[in-house]
């Protein structure tokens, strides 16, 4: 008996560029133009490539097609198989990429997600140094227009900040967090931690507080996200924070407190015009890295 027998059918690359080009243009026309096939040619790999799982996974409708439950979970997997099947034809067919990319973020990703983003890059493209450099949206965008950064991931909707620049490349939830099984949410008036004015973190809760006509303190300033951390950990306060920086010990407030939704936010990346073979391949893995659910 073969050793392969049992082992499950292989995912074709192919089926996966267009399986996920029908995700984020919400039509298999605009799809087939992007893969250079026909619409019914893109139709028959969706049709195989749904066999081959036994799931459907998408929801046609009148004008647009939405993935289905279980197409969810596939594009998560088929991004991170084609970039990661991109990476592995790059080490061995493309010419070596070398170059200096500056690179900026907010403080928040600079200690968060960033650095495990940068490691992966570093090690498809070792001949690429990139440097970071943390601080606000704002100084980032001027750090950008005095040509001091190649790009940078911003957050929107800043004080000051020029909206039409940046292109969105993530939206989550923002939420209030407190220490696990804290009191400052029983406080009254309510203690917060929050970043220096201008912030969009901070823009959003105060609305949302002042709407609803709850009292509240600002307990703790501070222009770092470590900062607001470091109140939320002694029990000072409670932030605003994105969800996917919930970490422990913190927890989103409980629903019983009646605090505000707070809505979302979004992430933006903003690049200079001409960036350069190395540039161009960091900022295709920024902007693939952050579309792709963590």
């Amino acid at each position: 008996m073969s050793l392969f027998a049992n082992t499950p059918p292989l995912l074709e690359f192919d089926l996966l560029r267009s399986f996920v080009a029908i995700a984020e243009s919400g039509s298999f026309t605009r799809a087939a133009e992007q893969v250079f096939r026909s619409p019914a040619a893109v139709s028959m790999q969706i049709k195989r490539l749904e066999e081959t799982l036994g799931k459907s996974l998408f929801l046609r409708e009148a004008r647009q097609v939405r993935l289905t439950s279980e197409g969810e979970v596939l594009l998560s997997y088929s991004r991170r198989l084609l970039r990661l099947n991109e990476e592995a034809v790059s080490q061995f067919m493309a010419p070596s990429i070398e170059g200096t990319i500056c690179f900026g973020s907010p403080e928040d990703l600079a200690t968060g997600v960033l650095p495990k983003v940068m490691a992966q890059f570093a090690r498809s493209h070792p001949a690429v140094a990139v440097n970071v450099i943390a601080g606000s949206s704002t100084e980032l965008l001027s750090l950008l227009d005095a040509g001091e950064l190649d790009m940078a991931l911003l957050t929107a909707g800043n004080v000051g900040q020029d909206p039409t620049r940046g292109e969105v490349v993530f939206t989550e939830p923002l939420v209030w967090a407190n220490r696990s099984g804290g009191l400052a949410v029983e406080s009254h008036p309510l203690p917060l931690a929050v970043a220096s004015r201008g912030c969009c973190w901070r823009t959003m809760a105060l609305e949302a507080l002042d709407k609803q006509g709850i009292e509240y303190r600002i307990a703790y300033t501070c222009d770092q996200s470590s900062g607001m951390q470091a109140a939320m950990e002694a029990d000072l306060a409670i932030a605003p924070i994105p969800q996917s920086h919930m970490r422990a010990p913190f927890v989103k407030v409980d629903d019983r407190w009646g605090l505000p939704e707070l809505g979302e936010y979004q992430l933006l990346f903003e690049h200079r015009k001409e960036l350069g073979p190395a540039g161009n391949a960091l900022a295709r893995y920024i902007v693939d890295a952050w579309k792709t659910p963590r």
